[in-house]
């Protein structure tokens, strides 16, 4: 039951009354939805299956958290924009050149699948280690100058891919992609904090490339398939691959990636917790120290990840969206949540939905990638800066330098993003430089750490 008090807002175990629970609920779906789509449109993955996903998994997490801790841990989960330049790599290798809004082959599907899994294994190591010895003994395999360059080598290693969409059909369209990007940052900078419709940049950006596209170039965009798809229909399920080549460079170059999403996941956890304890002192109610459970958030993630990856769907990550609306709405509430998911559950079963979506021109796609692969390259930079990395520290630089030389100079120098070091039955397309610039920053960083003398001036 919610305690009503003079503070209006809900904490995360606090359950609205019916109407308010779908209403704030479909919110949330709305302030997802445009990211989560987008992922599914830009690397071949079926739309109503992502969705799917996106429900199960955040329903899945809040219903463990209360299980395990007693208390919701009040997080969405949609798709994650860091492994994009994983899939893309993949199904480069495997032969498919992926279309904006076209689902790709089974059998390609398949093998990131198996990367997925791993993912999400992956992220479950990590929090029972972070549980277990905490979380300073795996900063120091994970610190932030890895983990910031490695987002940093995501983002600009997309940038051609945003160029490419927005230049499609030879920059026939260009004009348009530019007006999707202009839009798409005022509405960023200009209506935030401006309520609810704030938080929706991406969605508006996206809705005025398509209207000037139906008016300008009405022959971009063919409703055939919306008129042909049922209305009810259910999600695209396939299983995952660990058999075939290029299995091992989907697990790598996949699964690597979380050291992106592990502390992008760790800061909204922070941050939700902040807000909500900031509001349980408001009402004079007692606090529910959420940043105290950072392992069981990486669990939850990771279990996230596995169930994703059982049946077709992106790796994913708690959106920082929904954290803001949270915030924003001073509404906390996992039950609010658990509804959320439902509702994704059900619009993965309407089959227009997913045919309409798919009808956004490709330039368009393009003008909103050339903002969004930016911010997650940016958002590396932020990291660095919000833990104070020191650049003047000689190993620092280093690492972090040759992060960002091996990914993003393999990224867009080679075919796919692969390294020409091939291993037979391992590797046969080569080393995917951004997962390989990870690895060699770790190591680098471990190894010369190790060597560095004690400082005796303490």
């Amino acid at each position: 039951m919610t305690t009503k008090t003079e503070v209006p807002g809900y904490l995360p175990n606090d359950v609205p009354e019916p109407a308010r629970l779908v209403l704030l609920g479909l919110q949330h779906v709305i302030t997802m939805f445009p990211a989560t789509v987008l992922v599914a449109l830009l690397c071949g993955f079926h739309v109503q299956t992502v969705l799917l996903g996106a429900g199960i998994s955040t329903i899945v997490a809040l219903v463990l958290s209360k299980r395990s801790i007693g208390m919701f841990i009040p997080l969405f989960y949609g798709s994650s924009f860091s492994y994009i330049a994983a899939y893309l790599g993949i199904a480069s290798a495997m032969g498919h050149t992926v279309q904006f809004g076209q689902p790709a082959p089974d059998n390609v599907i398949a093998v990131m699948q198996a990367g997925i899994i791993a993912t999400g294994i992956l992220n479950i190591i990590v929090g029972f280690a972070i549980k277990k010895a905490g979380k300073a003994a795996v900063d120091k395999v994970l610190p932030p100058i890895v983990t910031g360059s490695v987002a940093c080598v995501i983002g600009i290693g997309l940038a051609k891919a945003a160029l490419d969409m927005s230049f499609f059909n030879n920059g026939g369209y260009w004009g348009i992609a530019l007006l999707t990007l202009i839009v798409t940052i005022g509405a960023s900078h200009l209506l935030r904090g401006k309520g609810f419709v704030g938080m929706l940049p991406i969605l508006i950006g996206a809705v005025a490339g398509y209207i000037v596209t139906l008016i300008v170039a009405p022959d971009q965009i063919s409703f055939a398939r919306v008129a042909s798809s049922p209305f009810i229909t259910a999600p695209h399920i396939t299983l995952p691959d660990f058999t075939g080549p290029m299995v091992a460079t989907a697990i790598f170059s996949i699964s690597i990636m979380a050291l992106a999403t592990i502390p992008e996941s760790t800061a909204h956890l922070y941050q939700i917790s902040l807000y909500a304890d900031r509001l349980a002192e408001e009402q004079g109610r007692e606090k529910y120290h959420l940043d105290q459970h950072v392992g069981t958030n990486l669990v939850l993630d990771g279990v996230g990840d596995f169930i994703h990856g059982l049946f077709g769907a992106t790796a994913g990550t708690n959106y920082g969206e929904n954290n803001s609306l949270m915030a924003i709405t001073r509404n906390y509430s996992g039950p609010v949540l658990i509804a959320a998911g439902a509702i994704c559950v059900v619009l993965a079963f309407i089959g227009k939905l997913s045919a309409f979506v798919g009808t956004i021109p490709v330039f368009v796609s393009g003008g909103l990638a050339l903002y969004l692969f930016g911010v997650i390259g940016m958002q590396g930079i932020a990291l660095m800066q919000e833990h104070k990395v020191n650049m003047f520290d000689p190993l620092t630089l280093a690492v972090g330098a040759v992060i960002m030389v091996i990914g993003i100079g393999g990224n867009i120098g080679y075919p796919g993003g692969f390294l020409p070091i091939k291993i037979p039955g391992i590797f046969p397309s080569g080393l995917p430089a951004i997962a390989t610039a990870a690895v060699v920053g770790i190591v680098l960083n471990l190894v010369f750490q190790a060597m560095r003398p004690a400082d005796t001036t303490k």
